[in-house]
């Protein structure tokens, strides 16, 4: 069944269209979504995860509510805690570079969830609806406590970075205030006033997906020849991470009462590395980071994984703990 899965997954316009992206770069063909396209792609794609979840959080119980997202913010400040021990210690990095990868890998992939998502509707495998409520929620605590580990290390080693203009980039950034501006206006409007807006946020959104997969295939693809030092430690930890800390989502998930469909997606959520908010904070709160690790990391490891073979890995995994797989 899992074999099926993920060759079923393969198969879906979505990943297809990031290997056409990819399979584009690698022959250093002239294919790219002009810049202006891909930001209007981004904004479009999660100003509407925003909506939607909050059109549905309108509609939730807060006795439902709350024990997944206490444990969603949980989940936040552990995992970049252990992950910057892991590559420190492990792999022999510097403190700046640590700890920017450490923000990474605790931080979310908005591009993976929807992926998930489109994963889940197409088997029909209902979740809850305000699991992008949780998104936005995992997003910030992992940045936060990344660049708090830097702030104390750095009094020891005399590095600098600006950490107050980092949070500032965080919680203004396009990525937060399209989430939760988002989330605003769909708790306030509630389900009625989504549905004002669903033929343009709705239909639509796996179409826009797949037209945003193909950009980030050919990013990925370019990326790759950025890691020449440090390829074997990165390659390990950017497949092992995602598989721990989606495992680890997937049980707390099902601990906080969520249904297989919402522990899978706070699986992929868990397993998820950032490319776009994190990268942002760190890049001005620790501009001693190296960019070829962090963000070749997230973008040309960890993310192709989660979107080829962590997705439905996530699902089965999820499925035969909650005893229906």
């Amino acid at each position: 069944m899992g074999a099926e899965l993920i060759t079923q997954h393969f198969l879906s316009p979505m990943v297809l269209a990031f290997f056409l992206g990819a399979a584009g770069g690698i022959a250093r063909s002239d294919l790219k979504v002009p810049e202006a396209v891909y930001d209007a792609v981004s904004i479009y794609l999660l100003f509407a995860i925003g909506l939607k979840g909050g059109a549905a959080l309108a509609e939730a119980s807060p006795a439902a509510f709350w024990k997944p997202a206490s444990i969603t913010v949980l989940l936040g400040a552990a995992i970049p805690l252990w992950s910057y021990l892991v590559i420190k210690r492990l792999g022999k990095f510097s403190t700046a570079d640590a700890a920017a990868l450490a923000a990474h890998y605790g931080s979310v992939s908005a591009v993976t969830f929807m992926a998930a998502m489109g994963f889940l509707q197409s088997r029909g495998v209902s979740f809850e609806g305000f699991m992008p409520s949780l998104m936005a929620i995992l997003e910030v605590p992992a940045i936060l406590v990344a660049l708090l580990i830097f702030r104390v290390k750095q009094k020891n080693e005399g590095v600098e970075g600006n950490i107050s203009e980092a949070l500032r980039e965080v919680v203004f950034g396009k990525s937060i205030l399209l989430l939760t501006g988002g989330l605003f206006i769909g708790l306030v409007s509630g389900k009625e006033g989504f549905a004002k807006v669903e033929p343009f946020f709705g239909a639509p959104f796996a179409g826009v997906l797949a037209l945003f997969l193909l950009e980030l295939g050919r990013m990925a693809a370019g990326r790759w020849g950025d890691l020449r030092t440090r390829r074997g430690f990165l390659l390990l930890f950017g497949i092992a991470a995602p598989l721990v800390h989606g495992m680890l989502g997937s049980a707390a998930g099902l601990w906080a009462g969520l249904s297989t469909g919402g522990a899978t997606l706070l699986a992929v959520l868990t397993a998820s590395a950032s490319y776009i908010a994190a990268p942002a904070a760190v890049r001005v709160a620790i501009p001693q980071a190296n960019p070829a690790f962090y963000l070749t990391s997230a973008l040309a490891i960890t993310f192709p994984f989660n979107l080829l073979a962590g997705i439905p890995i996530y699902y089965g995994f999820t499925s035969w703990l909650a005893g229906g797989g």
